[in-house]
């Protein structure tokens, strides 16, 4: 069997585990061990195990990873997500859909701290699907919301996987934070055109709300300035040269703590259950991290990605056809896995195909923007039917939502995500623009 098709071979067998339900972890490090042996020496592999989980385990870079989980439950224990939500509810509540707008503001706000979708999606639905249903929104569009708004955690900066993709990728996490920053407003923005024509459309649909007071308004400024405040240190600090994301994260998790306990809220539950979410979160990434090391590994000996490019090559086929292949193929995968399982599974074989593209931008240009397409792509994964995990999520959160709804709901929200994919593709300046002033 030649290198090309044992390694086509092992790739679909490791998809085929995960089919099983076998957990992505397991997977990767079954099918990645077994051809490092075939390459090499179980004794080999034993001892670049070994030196693996120390090596990638104690990653400087990696350490960003916690502190931004951390800083998340923080957050979400002080009441930042309900008061992100109240704030964006008195603006713009009176009018049709405005509670759903609301919705997707808080959500791209709270992902601006959180940095997890599943997280984003989990935390808001407790907080807007009961207002959504007492002001007699249609399920479709509650549940679409929700769930579309969910994976917002995912892109707007800081972002736990664009930390992880700039580790595979040997990027900048900084310059990726800075080029995730207008595809992620765009996404806010488009999602709020789909709501209102949504409501334009289907006025039964989302009937308009009370109209809050001027009083309420200010008041509602009054309680997010200290959100406002805490995306500027962490976030702009970090463009600014003023500390490394590590360092940025660092402040954020001091600055969700002080604020936890001006709001009365840093008891010793609300801590202790805040360090072991964290700790099992991040326990489950280090794992398929260092599962994702030994299945690279194999990758690098089997030469699997140069082959593709090679064999691509000679077909001549036009970069955004292949492209456009890759994005598809995440829309798939986004059926069978998470988010973080996606990137580290794939990175490693599409990088070095895009690089080998003549895409007319250097290679650093290009594995950025390569980065924020996926990213988006599996954001829409996430909400694909039939198994889009965070429509899941919703369903599981509020046991009167039913998964039919939410899935009718999410369509015209991947509509517009197909738009901004399109945009950026033909428009890489929308991602390139803000890291080249870095």
């Amino acid at each position: 069997m030649s290198d090309l098709a044992f390694g086509l071979f092992m790739f679909g067998a490791m998809f085929g585990l995960i089919v099983l339900r076998f957990p992505i972890a397991v997977a990767m490090a079954v099918v990645g061990g077994i051809g490092y042996v075939e390459y090499n020496s179980f004794f080999a592999l034993s001892q670049f195990v070994k030196s693996s989980i120390v090596g990638k385990t104690s990653n400087y870079t990696l350490s960003v990873i916690p502190l931004f989980i951390l800083m998340g439950h923080f957050a979400t224990k002080a009441g930042l997500s309900a008061s992100l939500f109240e704030f964006a509810r008195y603006w713009v509540g009176h009018i049709r859909g405005g509670i759903a707008m609301a919705t997707i503001v808080a959500c791209g706000a709270f992902g601006a701290i959180c940095g997890s979708s599943l997280a984003t999606g989990a935390t808001m639905s407790r907080i807007a699907l009961p207002e959504m249903r007492a002001s007699r929104y249609a399920p479709t569009l509650s549940g679409g919301a929700l769930a579309a708004g969910g994976t917002l955690g995912i892109l707007i900066p800081p972002s736990i996987i664009l930390v992880i993709y700039a580790v595979i990728a040997e990027q900048s996490i900084g310059k990726l934070f800075m080029a995730a920053f207008v595809p992620g407003t765009m996404a806010v923005l488009f999602y709020i055109i789909v709501i209102a024509l949504y409501s334009r459309m289907f006025p039964e649909h989302a009937p308009a709300g009370m109209r809050a007071g001027w009083g309420e308004r200010l008041k509602s400024l009054w309680s997010i300035w200290i959100v406002i405040l805490l995306f500027v240190i962490v976030v702009g600090g970090i463009y600014g040269g003023f500390f490394t994301p590590t360092e940025g994260a660092s402040v954020g998790v001091v600055a969700t703590l002080i604020i936890m306990a001006a709001k009365g809220q840093a008891n010793v539950q609300n801590l202790m259950d805040s360090f072991l979410e964290t700790a099992k979160t991040t326990g489950l990434i280090m794992l398929i991290l260092v599962a994702a090391e030994v299945y690279n590994s194999f990758l690098a000996m089997n030469g699997l990605p140069q082959t593709l490019a090679r064999t691509l090559g000679e077909y001549q086929l036009s970069p955004i056809l292949l492209l456009f292949g890759m994005l598809a193929i995440y829309l798939a995968l986004g059926c069978v896995m998470d988010s973080i399982s996606m990137i580290l599974l794939t990175v490693p074989v599409f990088l070095p195909l895009v690089l080998s593209l003549d895409l007319g931008m250097t290679p650093e240009a290009a594995a950025i923007w390569f980065g924020i397409l996926a990213l988006i792509v599996v954001e829409m994964g996430l909400i694909t039917p039939p198994i889009g995990l965070n429509v899941f999520i919703i369903a599981a959160s509020d046991p009167e939502t039913r998964v039919q709804d939410a899935f009718l709901g999410v369509i015209p929200f991947l509509l517009s995500d197909i738009i901004r994919v399109a945009l950026i593709i033909f428009f890489p300046v929308l991602v390139l623009w803000l890291p080249g002033l870095m």
